[in-house]
């Protein structure tokens, strides 16, 4: 099949753009069933749009604000990098740290459920993570 390039109008700003041979070849290709609507620098702005709504301002590469408020814990002055909601606390980077420590141990610990231990005492456990590295050397047998 040939391909000769084609004027098509953009349905954004009403412009005249070309779909090259070499587009149609690639949009045959990968079985693309529709032309395009939009001209390169409309289909560019729209795609930074919702990069913008969907995956917040440092998905879209621009920085984002920081909100200077108090620490609800030790008081002090700090910035966050949100609006805070009235009436919940905002901790400082060194409040949050240690109210997230005791739930982040990343050491084995023991569960008192008994399991597929057979219940002879607690079971031992390790995060996720570390069972991702480990490999096994002999086929794994059910009974």
């Amino acid at each position: 099949m040939e391909f000769v390039d084609r004027l098509l109008t953009c349905a954004d700003c009403g412009g005249e753009f070309i779909f090259t041979a070499g587009e149609q070849l690639f949009f045959f290709d990968k079985q693309f069933k529709n032309d395009p609507k939009r001209c390169k620098p409309c289909k560019s702005k729209r795609a930074g749009a919702s990069m913008r709504a969907a995956g917040g301002p440092a998905a879209a590469g621009i920085s984002r604000t920081e909100t200077r408020t108090t620490c609800s814990e030790c008081g002090i002055e700090t910035t966050v990098p949100f609006k805070p909601t009235q009436g919940r606390p905002v901790l400082c980077r060194g409040c949050f740290s240690t109210k997230q420590a005791p739930g982040q141990s990343p050491s084995v610990t023991a569960s008192p459920t008994p399991s597929s231990n057979g219940g002879d005492g607690p079971m031992m456990s390790a995060p996720v993570a570390d069972h991702a590295m480990m490999s096994v050397s002999a086929p794994l047998t059910h009974m």
